[in-house]
């Protein structure tokens, strides 16, 4: 049987093509096509009836409008022109419409958000710029202190001290037969500087990111409600708050590798930002607590320590910007609760300032946008909020 011929190049004439006109395909064969046509990958003919069908069927030209927001997410994972929030937006749009059997917990969303960010960070450095000096900012013993590394050292210490969440899990000790005297952040950190042979190169990127997984997989598993006890050598955080706190050395130590190679980080999404502000502020009382007891903290003009779950006296501390909101601090009594009837300062700083604060990247004289109240109590919350930060 002889195939119909345009007669001009000796193409093969489509049976279905209306001269001048789009394709008429059938309303199945046109859903098919949205995925291609919304990669621009369609033939022209195709195109043109799928664009015609999209402007009578309601049902389709929605789908074409997801899978064309979808598509930008298709871009090589080290861009970081893109919000903070899309990655947010864009997995709770796939989760609404097809929920994981196995979910990650809410309060692991920060961190496994974090490390993403990061990683596609690392992805965009030349080999050079791992060697790039970073030096390492927080405060101790109410001054700045600083600590000078690599690009390469900064993804090391993040893999040490995020081992700590990992042995609490179960998983594998990054350390391996590395000894500590010291199974602190810092101490974790320095002796897997030590043990190194070299200075890290990039290729510490790829355990720590394996670890990172991991730690994200496992929680969604075994997490539960995040309450198991993760022990930081001097201190223990609940998982769930030991996630976020991760999340929040994630994002600091991202920022300090971006600044060394000069490149732009924007902060995490504003629902994320605010559970790392939450985390601090529900710290501060202990802090302060701890450093009244070593003596920096003055225990205020009038003080009067009250029962656990009694009102007391408290600072309110607002905070302005992304991840915003109000935090009534009690000042005399981890136990106490904030009380708006007690308040006897009050502290406004914006989000992202405050969590510079935290991690000892701002001085406490510096870091206040405004301030009314007891001027002691307002110095105590500020450079308690900076005795936040570690190496």
């Amino acid at each position: 049987m002889k195939e119909a011929h345009d007669g001009k190049d000796g193409r093969r004439a489509r049976p279905d093509a209306v001269p001048g006109g789009p394709v008429a395909l059938e309303h199945q064969v046109l859903t098919s096509l949205l995925g291609a046509w919304a990669l621009a990958a369609c033939s022209a003919d195709e195109a043109a009836a799928v664009e015609e069908h999209l402007g009578e069927c309601d049902a389709c030209a929605d789908e074409a409008l997801r899978l064309r927001e979808a598509v930008g997410l298709l871009q090589r994972p080290e861009s970081l022109d893109l919000d903070p929030a899309l990655r947010t937006r864009v997995l709770d749009g796939c989760l609404e419409r097809r929920p994981p059997r196995i979910p990650v917990p809410e309060w692991a969303g920060p961190y496994d958000a974090e490390a993403a960010r990061l990683d596609a960070l690392l992805q965009d450095i030349g080999d050079a710029e791992w060697h790039a000096p970073v030096r390492l900012r927080w405060f101790e013993a109410d001054g700045a202190t600083s600590r000078r590394t690599t690009v390469a050292g900064v993804i090391a210490h993040l893999l040490t001290v995020d081992g700590l969440v990992a042995l609490t899990l179960g998983l594998a000790d990054p350390l391996g037969d590395i000894t500590t005297p010291t199974p602190t952040p810092a101490g974790r950190t320095e002796a897997y500087w030590r043990a190194s042979h070299y200075p890290p190169t990039r290729a510490v990127r790829a355990p720590w990111r394996e670890q990172s997984h991991g730690i994200v997989r496992t929680v969604s598993f075994t997490g539960g409600a995040g309450r198991m006890p993760v022990s930081y050598g001097d201190f223990e955080l609940p998982l769930h708050d030991a996630m976020l706190d991760r999340a929040f050395e994630c994002w600091v130590h991202a920022e300090d590798i971006a600044d060394a190679v000069d490149y732009p980080y924007k902060p995490p999404s504003a629902r994320h930002l605010n559970r790392m502000i939450d985390l601090a502020a529900r710290m501060l009382p202990d802090v302060l607590a701890a450093r009244r007891r070593a003596g920096p903290a003055a225990p205020g003009a009038r003080p009067h320590l009250v029962t656990a779950g009694e009102p007391g006296r408290s600072l309110r501390l607002e905070i302005e910007g992304s991840g915003g909101g109000e935090w009534l601090i009690p000042l005399d009594s981890p136990g106490a609760v904030g009380s708006a009837e007690h308040e006897v300062a009050h502290v406004a700083l914006d989000g992202v300032e405050f969590c510079r604060l935290a991690a000892g990247h701002v001085p406490p004289a510096e870091a206040a946008a405004g301030q009314v109240g007891d001027r002691e109590a307002i110095r105590d919350v500020l450079f308690a909020a900076a005795s936040l930060s570690r190496m």
